[in-house]
């Protein structure tokens, strides 16, 4: 916990009388340079205050260096180019976040990179020999598998390959893969850090200074930088963080065990439960199983009724928010029943939220 409460305080070493206790916005895209090789910020490509601000909040959340970026697809792309030469080999996952594969198929492959693909569950016995990165997601998105991270380090460090973990899903207060071995840790605080629907966010994190060399060189030359006042709200998002991760969770475990014993559920998957498939991994890795739950209804027309008439779910394809979010996942193409259903559970009181769930699912 003592991270939590220095992240909430890491500015206050700099503070001198007047100071504002929250970081100040500043939007300038250049800066006052008489002299380039005294430093300085210069051009906010290159460099901002306020992204300076949240870099360091995140970085005592990670205990790592971060670099910020305009969103999770930006700091995904940004680690894989780093890490990535033409001829070489990446595993990624075939169940977790789509955009990732389409990255791969899109842009990596015409560079001369080959992808290969497998499930979560594949990870923590594979063989990667012949790979120079392996990209995991755990738990996948969004079918909740789990792999076993320090087991995939062991055998992927093995094979000399780096090691990504995108960490979405869970953020640095339920799972810390850099702890665990993994090189590259990448990041959407367009979900729970940010926690309010209302910014595209991400990060890069690792203790390869090497690699975040090349990241930060990647988001300088690409042009992929984060505006100063998406950069701001974040950090004011991630000093509730915990608190929140704190009431998503408990009752994202008090709902996916009555939706398990509810007769109009065909299947859940929730870390937490203690016969998921994935809990005895999640539970020595993890310090929390998290707000994401994965459910099937009989079927498509079943599902999209529920969504439609349950007051306390908004229809969204994020997740992490302040408000319960839940969608259809197979309308976007996900390898899951028509009926599929992943859920984010928000801040609202547990059994308000889990009534009105309760009077949308169907009977049977």
């Amino acid at each position: 916990m003592d991270r939590y409460a220095a992240m909430l305080h890491h500015r206050k070493a700099r503070l001198v009388q007047g100071d504002p206790i929250a970081p100040p916005l500043v939007s300038a895209a250049t800066f006052h340079v008489p002299d380039h090789a005294n430093g300085g910020y210069s051009y906010s490509r290159a460099g901002s205050p306020t992204w300076d601000e949240l870099e360091g909040q995140l970085a005592l959340l990670e205990d790592a260096p971060v670099v910020a970026f305009p969103s999770g697809m930006a700091a995904i792309s940004a680690a894989l180019m780093a890490v990535l030469r033409a001829g070489q080999k990446v595993v990624l996952p075939s169940d977790g976040y789509y955009t990732t594969r389409l990255f791969a198929e899109e842009f990596l492959k015409p560079f001369g990179v080959t992808a290969t693909y497998l499930p979560t569950v594949e990870f923590s016995t594979a063989d990667f020999a012949g790979a120079a990165a392996v990209f995991i997601e755990t738990p996948s998105n969004p079918g909740l598998d789990v792999c076993d991270i320090a087991a995939v380090v062991a055998r992927a460090h093995a094979a000399g390959a780096v090691v990504i973990a995108d960490n979405t899903t869970m953020t640095p207060v339920l799972q810390r893969p850099l702890d665990l071995g993994v090189d590259v840790v990448v990041a959407a605080d367009t979900k729970a850090p940010s926690g309010h629907s209302d910014l595209l966010f991400g990060h890069v994190a690792s203790r390869n200074a090497a690699v975040l060399d090349r990241v930060r060189n990647w988001r300088r030359l690409s042009g992929a930088v984060p505006g100063a006042f998406e950069a701001w709200l974040v950090h004011r998002g991630v000093e509730t963080l915990e608190v929140r991760m704190a009431r998503m969770c408990a009752s994202a475990g008090v709902i996916a065990e009555r939706l398990a014993g509810h007769p109009g559920v065909r299947r859940v998957r929730y870390p937490g439960l203690p016969d998921d498939p994935s809990h005895a991994i999640a539970k020595r890795q993890m310090a929390g199983f998290g707000f994401l739950i994965s459910f099937t209804l009989a079927d498509a027309g079943v599902a999209e009724k529920f969504l439609a008439d349950c007051p306390f779910i908004v229809q969204s394809t994020s997740f992490g928010a302040t408000h319960t979010s839940a969608e259809r996942r197979a309308r976007w193409g996900d390898m899951v029943p028509e009926g599929f259903i992943r859920m984010s559970v928000g801040i609202e009181p547990t059994e308000p939220l889990w009534a009105a769930i309760a009077a949308a699912l169907p009977e049977n």
